[in-house]
């Protein structure tokens, strides 16, 4: 481990994670995604956005036979996913890709994975508070590919039937649907996070399939905290115990 950074334990998963001291540190979004989407035996997964690993770090640890992929444009985030990767001793089963999510297609045949999984960033080119941090503005501001690249990747990527897995922020749940629909995806389950049962959405899950139809499925409520601050029991079951 360098100076400039942290080792970090996930407890619940056993997984132990570096990060940037001061740059960009993983939140409870990309667990929150990982418990949505769930996984079976034996499918091929890809995380779009990967930032340190944790997606398919996570997701080797709930399924051994998972075979997975994680594309990271930064090349300093990725160099820290591979490190992650090898931290944990999960060179065989995750292989980490520095590339920009839009020029994936051709590098790996359409079709090719089960589940597409991506916690891409939420704020357009130009908005909200730019902060002072290296790393940050890119995981939260679009640079090169914006929320439409993600999906059409996504696309291209998943096999027919397959899924398709995002968390992203509820001022831009229009313009999900939108760009779904654009691209013949279908939402089939949606979830709004809330920090606590009297505060608004925070962010949303929602999970598209490519190639069938199917009805909107709106899934309760999901709440962080409790009226005591803590972690709610569904979230001690996803994260560990809070504060």
């Amino acid at each position: 481990m360098r100076s400039e950074e942290t080792i970090d334990e996930l407890r619940a998963y056993g997984l132990k994670v570096i990060q940037q001291r001061h740059g960009y540190r993983f939140s409870l979004d990309p667990l929150l995604l990982c418990d949505f989407a769930g996984i079976g035996e034996g499918e091929r997964v890809i995380d779009l956005g990967t930032g340190c690993g944790v997606i398919p770090l996570i997701l080797a640890v709930k399924v051994r036979e998972m075979q997975g992929v994680g594309v990271e444009m930064q090349e300093e985030m990725a160099e820290i996913s591979v490190r992650n990767v090898a931290l944990n001793d999960l060179s065989d089963r995750i292989e980490i890709l520095c590339r920009d999510i839009k020029t994936l297609k051709g590098h790996f045949p359409a079709s090719s994975f089960d589940l597409v999984l991506s916690n891409p960033p939420y704020r357009k080119r130009g908005s909200g508070r730019i902060s002072p941090k290296p790393g940050r503005d890119n995981a939260r501001h679009e640079s090169t590919a914006e929320l439409g690249d993600f999906l059409a990747a996504a696309k291209n990527l998943v096999k027919p039937a397959g899924r398709i897995c995002f968390i992203y922020h509820p001022s831009r749940l229009p313009e999900f649907f939108s760009a779904a629909a654009e691209l013949g995806l279908s939402p089939i389950r949606l979830r709004m996070v809330h920090g606590s049962n009297s505060a608004e959405a925070r962010m949303f899950l929602i999970e598209t399939v490519k190639g069938r139809k199917g009805e909107l499925k709106i899934l309760p409520p999901l709440f962080v905290y409790d009226e005591n601050g803590g972690y709610t029991a569904e979230m001690e079951g996803i994260v560990g115990p809070g504060k």
